[in-house]
């Protein structure tokens, strides 16, 4: 089953998407932020497109696990992909994926000039990679 995760953000909101045995994550696609309304349509064609099976939707939390004030985007986000499509929704935790995909950035040998720019689609990258990580130890 192909997973579709989504790392909300305030300007762009990073996509990314697993093979279909729900082993690899791939960066899909970033979109920029319009509405919550047209965003959870462009979600939701996408996990129709790819045949997604599955919306993992990054959430943010504190040293402590409780949600932040830009959790709720994530949520609100969430129950509008849900109105648009009938494909299942859950979250997971984003906390420290911007800075895993900049870390890659550098394992990869990326100079400064190239690291830089937006890191959505690897963000939700590394935020699918984890959760598929979890589900392969159970």
């Amino acid at each position: 089953m192909r997973i579709l995760a989504v790392d909300p953000g305030e300007k762009r909101i990073g996509l990314a998407i697993s093979d279909p045995t729900g082993t690899i994550a791939s960066p899909l696609a970033v979109l920029q932020h319009v509405s919550r309304v047209l965003d959870a349509a462009a979600i939701a064609s996408l996990a129709a497109e790819h045949q997604a099976g599955l919306i993992l939707v990054g959430k943010s939390l504190d040293e402590n696990g409780a949600p932040t004030p830009q959790s709720r985007r994530g949520d609100r986000l969430a129950q509008v992909i849900q109105q648009q499509c009938e494909v299942p929704i859950i979250f997971w935790d984003e906390s420290f994926s911007t800075y895993d995909a900049r870390q890659a950035r550098i394992t990869m040998g990326l100079n400064r000039s190239k690291r830089s720019g937006h890191m959505d689609d690897l963000a939700a990258t590394v935020i699918l990679q984890s959760y598929l990580d979890s589900e392969g130890k159970r």
